[in-house]
């Protein structure tokens, strides 16, 4: 008998790394052991035509209104009691219908909210963790009433759990789909340079990701601002791909407004969000992540299998995937002019390019690739099964 794994998502237009994974997994599991279904909050969106393009079955559920992020409630939102003594039980009903051996969350809002439904049904859950190791849900709700926890890194593993998540805690890299063929490094960044109408000498930087405060796009922008003071002979352009995450946040806004403030208000592009995305990011000089807290990032791993060398804050996650002089650079977090040694160095030394780029690129081609994380995953959900609720101990990816 087949077990059904349900994966929820709030449904949309925005969809970040998380979402590529979560449906890139279950996308994947064998269709003679596990069956997977899709269910979108709301509304389908990008992430129901994602799912569907995929062969994922999936539906939207209109009903019931959710728990929102701490700060972050609007008029819809359930208020604490109005989820416990309402939406919790119409979930209840949900999980029922759908019939899931094992619920499958993959984001902040979808853990908390379901996770006290599929404990109360006698199912199994799993929350897989890609966010802040402080974070109140994983510290407090997971330790209670997850049945495993599952991290991209040891980075994000709970800090200060209620109680000990060792026996149920698992670290399991994110899926890559890398591309069969490399794009043209030359003529990606031609076409680039192209469409904004550049100088041929620029040199460009990316950002790849969703416009939020813990990727700090505006630090971002004071990175373009430092390796221009330091690259004195070329334009030095930075490049965003991505949306705003929260609207009330105004980080395009306060993007800009930071590169007019520096100076170089014509050298940042927000490009907003693109996909295949394979193509720009070969076409970057370097990818930059001025991110804190990251757990593991999607980006940082596609980019290295690309070619395109990657400077990262010595923070987080990027630690654990980036042997530093050897497959990238890691910085102080806290400069932006920390960015700026590494990148001349790139753009100085083409030796060095190639070295590290081609170290890069095959560490992430042996260690990324989407059936290790499958793989890791499914032994995951048969020895849940076959035990039953309690978590089950020790499965760990290398990197």
């Amino acid at each position: 008998m087949k077990a059904k794994v349900l994966f929820p998502f709030i449904g949309g237009d925005l969809m970040g790394g998380s979402h590529v994974s979560a449906m890139n997994l279950a996308a994947s599991l064998d269709r003679n052991v596990f069956e997977p279904h899709v269910l979108c909050h709301f509304e389908c969106g990008v992430i129901g035509e994602y799912a569907q393009s995929l062969g994922l079955k999936h539906e939207v559920l209109h009903e019931p209104s959710l728990l929102a992020v701490r700060g972050k409630r609007r008029e819809n939102d359930a208020t604490v009691a109005q989820y416990c003594m309402s939406s919790v039980w119409k979930l209840k009903s949900v999980l029922k219908r759908i019939n899931p051996a094992i619920v499958h969350t993959n984001e902040g809002r979808m853990h908390t909210n379901w996770v006290l439904p599929t404990k109360l049904s006698g199912r199994i859950h799993i929350w897989h963790h890609r966010q802040d190791p402080t974070a109140f849900g994983i510290n407090k709700l997971a330790p209670l009433f997850s049945d495993h926890i599952v991290s991209v890194s040891h980075f994000s593993k709970p800090s200060k759990p209620i109680r000990s998540v060792d026996h149920k805690f698992s670290v399991v890299r994110s899926p890559f789909d890398f591309p069969p063929e490399i794009p043209n490094r030359m003529q990606a960044k031609q076409a680039l340079i192209s469409e904004l109408g550049l100088a041929e000498n620029a040199v460009l930087y990316g950002y790849f990701g969703n416009l939020t405060e813990r990727k700090r796009p505006v630090h971002f922008v004071e990175t373009i601002a430092a390796i221009q003071n330091a690259v004195k002979d070329r334009p030095v352009h930075g490049l965003l791909f991505g949306r705003v995450a929260d609207e009330e946040s105004k980080l395009d806004e306060r993007t800009k407004s930071k590169a007019a403030e520096l100076g170089i208000e014509p050298q940042i592009h927000l490009m907003g969000f693109r996909q295949p995305i394979d193509v720009c990011m070969a076409g970057m000089d370097a990818l930059l992540i001025s991110a804190l807290n990251e757990p593991f990032g999607r980006t940082l791993i596609e980019s290295m299998y690309l070619g395109t060398p990657v400077i990262a804050t010595l923070h987080g996650g990027n630690v654990e995937a980036i042997e530093n002089g050897k497959t990238g650079f890691l910085v102080c977090p806290n400069d932006p002019a920390a960015f700026a040694g590494p990148a001349k160095q790139l753009l100085d030394s083409p030796e060095l390019f190639d070295r590290v780029t081609e170290a890069a690129h095959k560490n992430a081609a042996e260690n990324y690739g989407r059936q290790r994380h499958v793989e890791s995953i499914c032994e995951i959900y048969r020895k849940l099964l076959q035990h039953g609720q309690p978590g089950c101990t020790g499965v760990t990816q290398a990197s």
